[in-house]
C-alpha cells in the first residue's frame, strides 16, 4: 500500500498547519533518538515522521504533494534534498526542547539531474551517531524507488496475451520497455518487472516497476471473470422454427451454432472452451450467447392476417 504522510502524521488531509505541527511534535516527542537509544525501528519511524512534516509544513510542497496523492509518486519525482531544502530540523527540535546543532554532514545523491552526485546537509546527521553516523548511512547501498505505470489493453491482448512496447519517463530519462502480456489477465491485475524503477543509490539496485491494467472496453463482447459474452439478435419465425446463425469469437474466427425451435427471448447459449484462458492454473471460461428476439414494429396486410390465424390457432 502506498505511503501517505498525513497518515504517517496521523492527521487529516485538511488538517491546519497548527494541528499538522501538534502532531509531529508529540510523535517527535515518542520517537526521537534521545528517548529510544540505540533502537533502529525508531530511528526509521523518526525519519519517516520528519519527512512527512518537512512536506506537509511547507505550503508549496504540501501542495505538490497533495497533486501526486501517495509519498512513493512525491518521491519519484522530488528527492531527498528537495523534501528539506529550506527546512531546518535542528531548528525546530529545539523548539520542541530537544538539543541540537551537533554538526551536520553532507549527504551525496545522484536522483535528481544529469551533473552526477549533488551535495547536500543531512538533517538527521546531527541526531544519529553525531558527525560521522549521518554519512554512513547515506553511503549505504539503498534499493530504487518503485515507479508505477497506467497500462491500457485491448480485450484481444487481455485473453490472448501480447508483446507489448511502452516508453516512460524514468527520472531524466525515456526508457522503452518491452512487456509480455499474459493470456487471460483482467482489470485490476498488476504485473511487476523487477529492476525496471527508479535508480538505486551508492551501487543499490533498481526499484521495481509496477503496470496496472486496464482492459478497454470491447464493441461486440463482455467479459465477466473468464467467460465472454455476446448478444445475437433473430427473428420470430427463427426463434420458434429454429435456424442457425454464424456467430463471431474473439480470436477472429466465426462459428455455426444452432437454434433449437421454441428457443425464447433472452435465452443464454454456452458455447463451451471459447472464453478466457484461466491464469495460475484455473479453468478456462466459455462464450455465451445471449439470443434477442426481435419483434417487428410494422406488418403488411398479409402479415397481419397470417398472424390473426395463428393467434386464433391458439399462438
Amino acid at each position: 500500500m502506498a505511503e501517505d504522510y498525513y497518515q504517517v502524521l496521523g492527521v487529516d488531509k485538511k488538517a491546519s498547519a497548527d494541528e499538522i505541527k501538534k502532531a509531529y511534535r508529540k510523535l517527535a516527542v515518542k520517537w526521537h533518538p534521545d528517548k529510544n537509544p540505540n533502537n533502529k525501528a525508531a530511528e526509521e519511524k523518526f525519519k519517516k515522521i520528519s519527512e512527512a512534516y518537512a512536506v506537509l509544513s511547507d505550503a508549496q510542497k504540501r501542495e505538490q504533494y497533495d497533486q501526486f496523492g501517495s509519498a512513493d509518486r512525491f518521491r519519484q519525482q522530488y528527492s531527498q534534498e528537495d523534501i528539506f531544502r529550506d527546512f531546518d530540523l535542528d531548528e525546530i527540535l529545539r523548539g520542541f526542547g530537544f538539543g541540537g546543532g551537533r554538526g551536520r554532514t553532507t549527504f551525496h545523491t545522484s536522483r535528481r539531474g544529469g551533473g552526477g552526485a549533488q551535495d547536500f546537509e543531512d538533517p538527521f546527521s546531527g541526531i544519529f551517531g553525531g558527525g560521522g553516523g549521518g554519512r554512513q548511512y547515506a553511503n549505504m547501498p539503498q534499493k530504487g524507488q518503485d515507479a508505477e505505470y497506467n497500462l491500457s489493453i485491448s480485450l484481444e491482448e487481455s485473453v490472448m496475451g501480447s508483446d507489448k512496447k511502452i516508453s516512460l519517463q524514468m527520472e531524466n530519462r525515456i526508457e522503452d520497455i518491452n512487456v509480455k502480456i499474459p493470456p487471460g489477465i483482467s482489470s485490476g491485475k498488476k504485473l511487476r518487472l523487477p529492476g525496471k524503477g527508479l535508480a538505486g543509490f551508492n551501487g543499490g539496485p533498481n526499484g521495481d516497476l509496477f503496470l496496472n491494467i486496464n482492459v478497454l472496453p470491447h464493441p461486440i463482447f463482455a467479459r465477466d471473470g473468464n467467460d465472454l459474452y455476446i448478444e445475437k439478435t433473430i427473428k420470430f419465425t427463427q426463434a420458434a422454427l429454429g435456424t442457425t446463425i454464424d456467430i463471431p469469437t474473439l480470436d477472429g474466427t466465426t462459428k455455426r451454432l444452432k437454434i433449437a425451435p421454441g428457443t425464447q427471448n433472452n435465452t443464454k447459449i454456452r458455447m463451451k472452451g471459447y472464453g478466457v484462458p484461466g491464469l495460475k492454473g484455473s479453468l478456462k471460461g466459455d462464450q455465451f450467447v445471449k439470443i434477442n428476439i426481435e419483434v417487428p414494429k410494422k406488418l403488411t396486410d398479409r402479415q397481419i392476417k397470417l398472424i390473426e390465424q395463428l393467434s386464433n390457432e391458439g399462438m
